[in-house]
């Protein structure tokens, strides 16, 4: 006996009294006053019929799984004769299930055609359930999406991924499919509280461990260098662990949140926000920040690292080249820039079809630098991050930016300047007084913080 939905015809709304079915159910009745029911209990729970919504013991009446329990020698005899149990008190019984008796995924296998892939996963972002359907599954779309808002506990809202992107911005078109037209979110991640409009900025629950691992890299008085920075899910946590951060975003929506959830999370001390190009940042704001480090090297202590997050992976490696040659024209710091810890750029990239992702991200990067990496010296590793579709995975490559690469005289340079020219800034926000402190000032509000 199949405890599956019964196959629907469905196109849009649901009607829920489709999904009715009538099956013989075995069932155990005991008197519960001539027996020990929590031992009954435990040697019967492995064999009781399990669904959402069904109550599978009633006043002394165990309903059994169908699928498990044939007949009465399927059960653990011996202890039911023990409690004065026999074969007397097993039979059948029908029951009636109904749409609430059954999960999301068995009620969208239910209304699709045999044959067509169902829904395999999808995301949650707060309130939001998003959907990324494949084309075969389109014309029950509206059926799906009622399923699971009406079955995702504290959903009030279903989108579907659009295929359109918008790489320049990172956030993805997306339809309502049901619910509410409210795509303003509050998430936890990694113990950090992020707001942000969903519907404009780009938030993936699915890189949670990324940001984690990435995070735990850092220590206090480290400097971070976001390129790409989002709502904040590297920038903010890192705030929060005293570390210098600059974040940037080219978004105005994205930076929006990005201040935002700085100031909510009590990260405002230690991080500094913009709006900017990727590129403009780095030749602005990175060089700066970078020089200052050189020039404070006597008075800096050196326990401290550099890190730079390149969170884009459809684009990050397109700006690699800003670095190459980024100190030019400073050359009398070239020996002192030997002081001070080798920055690490930690370039996000996708790479598709390949039997080695590692091979190929590196050749990606190394294509977008102009040279090649060496291993221990320019390249300091590749992690797979994960997979994102069949054939498609998401790399970190971890470069070390040498005075040599940031100077310009490494073999194979592009030069910083034969790119475009530099586009103005079009916003930014000193939340972050403290990055810019003298060492003295900022270690002194560093022990205030009480680390």
């Amino acid at each position: 006996m199949s405890l599956q939905p019964p196959k629907v015809s469905v196109t849009k709304s649901l009607n829920r009294d489709d999904f009715k079915k009538i099956i013989p159910v075995p069932t155990l009745t005991v008197d519960s006053s001539k027996v020990n029911m929590s031992r009954v209990i435990k040697k019967l729970k492995p064999f009781l019929l399990k669904l959402p919504k069904f109550q599978a013991i009633r006043e002394g009446k165990f309903y059994l799984n169908p699928e498990a329990v044939t007949e009465f020698s399927k059960l653990p005899v011996d202890d039911l004769e023990s409690e004065g149990i026999s074969s007397d008190a097993f039979q059948h019984q029908e029951v009636e299930l109904t749409y609430d008796n059954w999960t999301a995924n068995e009620l969208v296998k239910a209304i699709i055609p045999d044959g067509i892939e169902p829904v395999t996963s999808f995301s949650r972002i707060g309130h939001i359930l998003h959907l990324n359907l494949k084309d075969d599954l389109l014309p029950y779309k509206t059926a799906i999406a009622q399923i699971y808002l009406e079955k995702t506990p504290n959903c009030r809202t279903v989108v579907n991924k659009l295929h359109n992107i918008d790489n320049t911005f990172r956030n993805f078109q997306m339809e309502l499919l049901q619910g509410e037209e409210t795509y303003e979110v509050q998430v936890k991640e990694n113990g950090i509280t992020f707001e942000f409009d969903f519907s404009s900025v780009y938030w993936n629950p699915r890189l949670s461990t990324e940001h984690e691992r990435l995070v735990m890299l850092l220590k206090p008085r480290d400097y971070l260098y976001d390129v790409f920075a989002g709502v904040g899910p590297f920038a903010v946590p890192a705030g929060k662990k005293f570390v210098n951060v600059l974040a940037n975003d080219l978004n105005p929506h994205s930076f929006k949140w990005l201040e935002r959830n700085v100031v909510k999370n009590k990260a405002d001390l230690f991080v500094k926000t913009f709006n900017r190009d990727g590129r403009d940042f780095i030749k602005n704001e990175v060089r700066e920040n970078l020089l200052e480090r050189i020039a404070m090297r006597e008075t800096e202590t050196a326990d401290y690292s550099i890190h730079i997050a390149m969170n884009l992976p459809a684009l990050a490696v397109t700006f690699l080249d800003a670095f190459v040659g980024l100190l030019r024209n400073n050359e009398k710091n070239f020996t002192d820039s030997k002081a001070i810890p080798t920055p690490v750029c930690h370039c996000y990239c996708f790479v598709k079809g390949v039997d080695d992702p590692n091979e190929m991200a590196q050749k990606l990067v190394e294509e977008h630098i102009g040279f090649a990496l060496t291993p221990g010296e320019t390249l300091a590793g590749i992690s797979f991050v994960r997979n994102v579709a069949p054939n498609k995975d998401m790399m970190r490559v971890d470069l070390l930016l040498t005075s040599d690469i940031l100077f310009g005289t490494v073999l194979g340079k592009r030069s910083n300047d034969s790119r475009d020219d530099e586009i103005p800034c079009k916003k930014s926000c000193n939340l972050a007084p403290s990055c810019f402190l003298e060492p003295k000032s900022r270690l002194f509000l560093f022990n205030l913080c009480g680390n």
